[in-house]
């Protein structure tokens, strides 16, 4: 079922798309910290310096700094989530525009001119299979070869980018429709202009996947919670006793659940619930350039105005 039809309480302890499985063992540790800090209270009085190492946590430049950095890593994150977004945006509205000019724009005088075309379509729709897989740092696989002809499905093998080949392919294909004289010198500009497009969409996708947040923030982050959620433990025993146990945990929930919220959507390009449906995109460009090569002008109907 869609997310978009749930309803809130189904949305709010629906476990597929949650970072709940994945905190749930950090948070299982702070919660049993605290339970033996509250074991060790009731057994025996606490120093007075064990009781100060609570502290910490109501100083109000640390927390301060806590949240700022959550908030920054929040942020970054959803940017690049977004960026991704547009980038992928880019790469198919460039494809769709570049597959309906090739169909339309470049004349057809024999059999062997229209299987040329059927071809470049079809390596349209694998450029965008060639960018996931690449995202992804996986091989070419069989959704990929069944678009390309023999020699370049062997030869995509061997290619050491993917989109960058296939995007030579076209680009050559463009050429040699110049030198037939089949398309001028301005619909060449233009049409190297989608491909250009689709290059900038590919390359603003990889500076994405292969740059994520510095690794400094990343670390003092995780320090900075660990800190938080162990020291805890001594400022709420005193007040709360055994209470402090579930407040430790929600608490640690809340903050590892963010940080964790971050790292999920950091890289937009992976096949989890919390990243972009780029397996649904290729799908639908593969039917997007299927139909646009299958279109007849001899099927357009004609309406009476």
């Amino acid at each position: 079922m869609s997310d978009q039809k749930l309803t809130w309480l189904q949305l709010a302890f629906r476990l597929e798309g949650s970072v709940a499985k994945t905190i749930l063992p950090r948070i299982a540790i702070f919660t049993i910290f605290t339970a033996l800090v509250c074991l060790w209270q009731y057994l025996q009085k606490e120093p007075e310096f064990i009781l100060h190492l609570g502290d910490l946590t109501n100083n109000v430049v640390y927390n301060l700094v806590l949240g700022l950095l959550l908030v920054f890593r929040t942020n970054s994150s959803y940017e690049r989530f977004s960026d991704g977004r547009k980038s992928l945006g880019v790469l198919v509205v460039n494809i769709r525009n570049l597959a309906r000019f090739i169909r339309f724009s470049i004349p057809e005088e024999n059999k062997q001119d229209r299987e040329n075309k059927a071809a470049i379509l079809k390596l349209l729709a694998a450029f965008v299979v060639a960018t996931k897989l690449q995202l992804r740092g996986e091989k070419a696989n069989e959704e990929l070869k069944k678009l390309l002809n023999e020699k370049q499905a062997l030869e995509i093998d061997s290619a050491k980018r993917m989109s960058l080949q296939i995007a030579l392919w076209i680009g050559e294909y463009l050429q040699q429709q110049l030198q037939l004289g089949k398309i001028d010198s301005s619909q060449r500009v233009e049409l190297n202009d989608m491909l250009n497009n689709m290059i900038e969409g590919l390359s603003s996708c990889e500076r994405i996947a292969t740059t994520p947040l510095p690794i400094a923030y990343r670390i003092y982050l995780k320090r900075l919670i660990l800190i938080y959620c162990f020291g805890l433990p001594f400022n709420l025993t005193e007040k709360m006793q055994w209470w402090a146990v579930p407040l430790v945990a929600v608490i640690s929930f809340i903050l590892l659940g963010l940080e964790e919220v971050a790292k999920e959507i950091e890289n937009p390009f992976l096949s989890g619930a919390n990243n972009l449906p780029i397996d649904d995109i290729c799908h639908n460009i593969i039917g997007d350039v299927e139909s646009i090569a299958h279109f007849s002008s001899e099927e357009f109907v004609s309406l009476p105005f």
